[in-house]
């Protein structure tokens, strides 16, 4: 059993507790409710994740106090944030995971990506992408062999920028500043940054250095239309909780306020490039 469904299911005995303390049984509860008595047993049994309605009704139907509702509902929240450890994720190889990334991006209608530290997987150059894989497997111990094929299917992820979906990515120069790679990578890297520009469809910004943002933004994040990845060193969040993610939508509009977009984004980008020449490494 997974972390998440161990988490569920002790949802689901705080659900039972509830209808059992009001002396209810689960036929009589499903009644009041208007639902099939199978629905209360996959939410008690956590077999099935409660929304936010379903709680609500279900503590109505209970005659809980408001504030039992309000904690349940905190507790659901908590509930639809899930976290996976990087070096689980990786035993097998970065490949894998890569596909994963693949298969959802192609699947979904809307991708919006925020970052701060590195350069967005889907605009990547090849040489780039090898270096984030081979210092992301020397720092969490993983496995580095199949590196090239990772790359492969990183570069073919890309392919969604073409494919007339809704693609937004914000970048800032902070990224830009601390090279991942040698000279010849990092300038490599900022030309595909300013080719992508000028891609159809793709709404590509970056955040200058020296501006004020109009928010403390901790992590990079990646909607995937209804759901937000935060990456951090160790392990990754998928955040499915309506607000939440209505909260990083939120920010990711603050932020287009005050990136630099077309022309001003390219200028900053040729700046970028044109120190990385001259500065001694």
């Amino acid at each position: 059993m997974t972390g998440f469904e161990q988490r569920r299911q002790a949802f689901g005995e705080r659900l039972r507790a509830f209808r059992a303390e009001a002396g209810m049984t689960g036929r009589e509860l499903a009644a009041a409710l208007g639902w099939p008595h199978s629905k209360i047993s996959k939410l008690e049994t956590g077999r099935q994740t409660a929304e936010d309605d379903d709680v609500i009704a279900w503590l109505t139907a209970l005659d809980a106090p408001e504030s039992s509702v309000r904690r349940l509902l905190d507790e659901l929240s908590e509930l639809r944030v899930s976290k996976a450890a990087w070096r689980a994720q990786l035993r097998a190889g970065h490949r894998a995971r890569q596909m994963q990334s693949y298969d959802a991006e192609h699947a979904a209608g809307r991708l919006r990506n925020v970052e701060f530290g590195v350069v967005p997987g889907l605009l990547q150059t090849a040489d780039y992408a090898r270096a984030v894989f081979r210092t992301q497997a020397e720092l969490l111990q993983v496995p580095d062999g199949d590196i090239e094929a990772s790359v492969r299917v990183r570069m073919q992820r890309q392919q969604v920028l073409y494919q007339g979906k809704d693609i937004e990515i914000i970048l800032s120069q902070h990224a830009l500043r601390h090279p991942v790679a040698g000279r010849e990578v990092m300038l490599g890297q900022l030309d595909r940054l300013v080719s992508a520009v000028d891609v159809p469809g793709l709404r590509f910004g970056v955040l200058p250095e020296h501006r004020h943002l109009p928010n403390i933004t901790m992590n990079g994040y990646y909607i995937v239309d209804d759901l937000v990845q935060v990456e951090h060193v160790t392990a990754e969040l998928t955040i499915d909780d309506p607000d939440q993610v209505a909260t990083y939508h939120r920010l990711t509009d603050r932020l287009w306020q005050v990136a630099c977009e077309g022309s001003a984004a390219r200028e900053v980008l040729n700046r970028v490039a044109a120190e990385h020449r001259t500065t001694s490494w």
